[in-house]
């Protein structure tokens, strides 16, 4: 958004001409959910000032008429946060009757947004077309194939193995840059089998298994998953090889489409990339070296996706999900074998995932088995995984290393919270709840309620604890964390300090990223679709990052602080790049809010 477009918008959306100050310079605002509120979730906004105000009421106003619907008490002040001298909780749950509405406080207007069952209608199809677009191989989006000559092993351990051809084409580039990743692959292929498996009822087919449009007779969701399968496939080929990564930070050349990298990795410009075997050993090409000290965190989820895959596939690919289901059962003895931490290798760079957790992984990988084959033994083991690891480490700190605790939520204490046997269910929902309690401590002093800590990703480990409150409340009734849950959803889609969606083009008509860090937006200006960003980071983090270098005047810098910032510019690949593992994870919370807009019963006029 240009800085013009942005006076325009903050003067027709925040802006009253009761206000004391000049709307060209407004000092409050009021942060919405920009898709809107299901009529029985809980619903809120945040007013947040440059200055000492105080506020006892807020309205609620029909878009339409300009008529007052409601004034309301339900304010809550949480004093200074990031840029804001004053902040509040404005708490509207309550009124539930559908329409297009503003708030009002202060003279201070809110955006105009939607109370109804629709608004997160498709939102969960949306996001896959960020997924489409970041296909590798044939990729839709272009109507091209890339890197078609991947790629020759490297760290063989087999003497003179290395530099041997091995079919890698497919699967999704990691991010805007064109590496791949189990880690993170395993991880997205999981997200989108598992939205599937929980709310099969809220995807659509209109695309065919290669990605162009045509229905096939196969959700979309599901389409998207086998592609991440058939690669991850690839990457494991015998029972005993498998590989961790494709290319290596080599690959940060500068702006390039996919089909025209020509990236020289030792065999000639685009000739192929190297295919990491997984190591139990620190690896790296070059001066660095990652800190790996076993397999099971990627053979577990190897293992997690292939297991997942095998059941939900199965009506739809038998002789597939059986050849799943003994892939699945191969890369779990694997990781028993060999149990530790198999980080992603550096190259020329001392960056890479700092993964430190394994025993998740290798919990929802033996939950899985246990569905598939219903051995007692594999319950077992999982439970007895999930003990090493009651609370994902990330809850309730307030720093963490890059991808140090991954995944985000930890899904196999889910299936375990959902367990036949009493005892486990108890243990198991009991560390789910205490995870969430962690994170709600952390974040019950500030107005967005926010005890996610701005690390890299920081939107990903949100859209990680979103799910992880809606699951736990599914499970159990228990409604102690609807009030987190809804924020951190909220949050997502612009309430928060700056105002904007997360999220590439959702909605349509709102403030979302335009202008993120990729080569196909900065050299083509293609939209990216779907694309969940990293999210904010805090001040410390950006300022020592290398190779941060902003392109533009900065449209939100009245709400930057030293504590976190954001921005939308295509030079900050620290909080405006999209994410392929981001975005499917996004696919089960958004699904799950369209299904319950559906099942909730039909709004009362309100009380």
């Amino acid at each position: 958004m240009r800085p013009l477009l942005l006076l325009l918008f903050v003067v027709t959306f925040f802006c009253s001409p009761t206000q004391a100050q000049s709307p060209a310079a407004p000092s409050a605002w009021i942060r919405i959910n920009q898709l809107g509120y299901l009529p029985s979730s809980p619903k809120a906004a945040v007013y947040g000032a440059k200055q000492d105000q105080k506020i006892t009421s807020f309205t609620l106003h029909d878009a339409q008429t300009h008529k007052r619907v409601l004034k309301s008490k339900k304010v809550k002040g949480f004093g200074a946060y990031t840029a804001f001298t004053t902040t509040y909780r404005l708490d509207f749950t309550d009124f539930n009757k559908p329409g297009t509405y503003y708030l009002s406080a202060n003279g201070v207007k809110s955006p105009v947004f939607t109370i109804g069952s629709q608004v997160y209608d498709h939102t969960a199809d949306f996001v896959l077309r960020y997924m489409r677009q970041q296909r590798c191989g044939f990729n839709p989006f272009l109507k091209d194939s890339c890197h078609t000559k991947d790629g020759f092993m490297v760290f063989h351990p087999t003497p003179g193995k290395d530099s041997t051809f091995v079919d890698a084409t497919g699967g999704w580039h990691d991010a805007s840059d064109y590496l791949q990743y189990v880690t993170t692959s395993a991880n997205a292929t999981f997200q989108l089998l598992f939205a599937y498996q929980q709310n099969p009822g809220a995807f659509k087919d209109e695309h065919q298994a290669n990605g162009l449009a045509g229905a096939n007779g196969i959700p979309d969701i599901l389409d998207e998953a086998k592609w991440g399968l058939d690669w991850l496939l690839k990457m494991y080929p015998q029972a005993d090889l498998m590989f961790n990564q494709i290319a290596d930070d080599r690959d940060h050349a500068g702006y390039r489409l996919p089909n025209q990298d020509k990236v020289d990795y030792g065999k000639g410009p685009g000739a192929g990339r190297p295919v990491y075997v997984v190591s139990d050993k620190p690896q790296g090409s070059f001066k660095y070296k990652n800190r790996s000290t076993g397999v099971a965190s990627t053979a577990g989820k190897f293992a997690s996706a292939f297991g997942l895959g095998a059941q939900v596939l199965a009506q739809h690919f038998p002789a597939y999900a059986q050849q799943l289901q003994t892939k699945a059962q191969q890369a779990y003895a694997f990781g028993l074998a060999r149990p530790g931490v198999s980080q992603t290798a550096p190259g020329k760079a001392p960056y890479f995932y700092e993964e430190d957790n394994w025993v998740d992984d290798m919990e929802l990988a033996a939950v899985q088995l246990h569905r598939l084959t219903g051995q007692d033994e594999f319950l077992r083991k999982a439970a007895e995984f999930g003990r090493q690891e009651p609370i994902t480490p990330w809850m309730g700190k307030d720093t963490a290393r890059h991808y140090q605790w991954y995944p985000f939520i930890n899904v196999g204490h889910y299936y375990l919270g959902a367990s036949q046997d009493a005892t486990i269910k108890a243990e198991f929902l009991q560390n789910l709840r205490q995870g969430l309690e962690a994170v709600q401590e952390r974040g019950k002093d500030n107005a967005f309620l926010m005890g996610v800590p701005f690390i890299w990703c920081s939107n990903n480990l949100i859209t990680g604890l979103a799910t992880q409150a809606m699951l736990y409340r599914q499970l159990t009734g228990d409604q102690r964390f609807a009030q987190m849950e809804a924020s951190l959803r909220d949050w997502l889609f612009g309430a928060n300090p700056w105002g904007t969606s997360m999220v590439i083009g959702l909605p349509d008509q709102g403030v979302y990223p335009k202008e993120p860090h990729s080569s196909l937006t900065v050299l083509h200006q293609y939209k990216l679709d779907g694309g969940l960003v990293d999210g904010p980071v805090y001040g410390s983090i950006f300022r020592n990052l290398k190779g941060i270098q902003l392109v533009k005047e900065d449209e939100f810098a009245p709400f930057q602080s030293g504590l976190v910032v954001y921005h939308d510019d295509f030079g900050d690949y620290s909080t405006n790049e999209p994410t392929m593992d981001g975005t499917a994870s996004l696919s089960y919370l958004l699904s799950a809010l369209q299904l319950e807009g559906k099942a909730a019963p039909k709004a009362a006029k309100k009380k």
